[in-house]
């Protein structure tokens, strides 16, 4: 048997392997998490979009920077004011969350009589005292809340130079081919190739979370209505369904709890079955992720399970975020290098 040629690793390719490592290892413990994925959502749209709109048809160096220039500022703009619209939606009007928040507080000290007694000695006896526990734990812990605060609006920050950076970076589209040199060529196959795993993973990660809003969509506004049950704040609890479910796995906790909770304002028995038919579901949603990234990566659902399971014991919520985009990064490349 003739054992297949495998590309020679030149010293430049190994730092340029160390550097990579290091950096997104680095991005995980500095928390720079939201603005490489900002970046790199950016980059993408732009190398996405360019053809379509004849980029690269455009005669001359200088019109082609106009236009891809134009371009990013666009896609920029775009995403800026989606995030505004969700912001305004979820904190005004009638389907706003605090609205949604409010409700469930109101459920949960309604529901105090028709629920068994081990469960209600849980639960707040009225809005006063769910006020009061709030307040209480607010005050001992002022100093996580604070960081918390902190955390969100760096978040944001990072987020918003994220944006800005990816639209830099993708202005290269409109330059002329440079000429690297060893190290340097080598670091760009390397961006290259982690542009491909997020490329591969944040579209499959956007259908998982479409088909969870569809199946939430067809429970709570088609079947409960049908069976004569009518719960409020429908199109919130569907919009949290798609908004939380870009987090693997977590995003789904959220979401069964809140509709689990508001189920309580119909009966018990339909909180129950809507707990029921969201475990279910959702329950599956690990594995439908792990498949459906996996299919786009040539890897199996186990691995990413795996991979999944080690970078939240690591790195928590961000490490699950993370591990599909940096698995399907060492995969390519150890593929590429005819090592697995």
């Amino acid at each position: 048997m003739v054992e297949p040629v495998r590309p020679k690793n030149s010293s430049y390719d190994i730092a340029a392997w160390i550097i990579a490592a290091v950096a997104l290892l680095m991005v995980l413990r500095l928390h720079l998490l939201p603005a490489l994925l900002s970046g790199l959502l950016v980059y993408e749209l732009v190398h996405i979009l360019a053809p379509l709109i004849l980029i690269r048809r455009t005669s001359g160096n200088r019109a082609k920077l106009v236009a891809v220039a134009l371009l990013a500022v666009a896609i920029v703009a775009s995403l800026v004011f989606l995030i505004w619209v969700a912001v305004h939606f979820f904190r005004s009007g009638a389907e706003s969350l605090p609205a949604l928040l409010k409700k469930m507080a109101e459920i949960i000290e309604g529901s105090r009589e028709n629920l068994p007694q081990w469960v209600a000695d849980y639960l707040p006896g009225d809005a006063e005292e769910f006020k009061n526990r709030v307040a209480g734990w607010l005050h001992a812990h002022a100093g996580e809340v604070e960081v918390v605060g902190k955390e969100a609006g760096r978040a944001a920050a990072h987020i918003l130079v994220g944006l800005v950076i990816g639209a830099l970076v993708s202005l290269r589209e409109a330059a002329p081919t440079h000429k690297y040199r060893p190290l340097a060529a080598a670091l760009a196959g390397q961006a290259a190739r982690l542009s491909r795993a997020f490329r591969s993973v944040v579209f499959a990660q956007v259908r998982i979370s479409a088909l969870n809003t569809i199946f939430a969509w067809l429970y709570l506004g088609v079947l409960l209505p049908l069976l004569g049950v009518h719960l409020p704040l429908v199109k919130t609890m569907i919009a949290i369904t798609f908004v939380v479910g870009l987090i693997p796995v977590v995003g789904n906790l959220v979401s069964n709890s809140i509709i689990t909770v508001v189920s309580l304002s119909h009966s018990p028995a339909v909180a129950f079955g809507s707990l029921l038919f969201l475990v279910i579901i959702h329950k599956l949603e690990y594995f439908l992720n792990a498949r459906i990234i996996g299919s786009r990566i040539s890897a199996h659902a186990w691995e990413l399970l795996l991979a999944m399971l080690v970078m939240e014991a690591a790195f928590g919520i961000p490490g699950v975020v993370a591990a599909p985009v940096y698995y399907a990064y060492v995969k390519d490349e150890l593929v590429d290098r005819g090592l697995v």
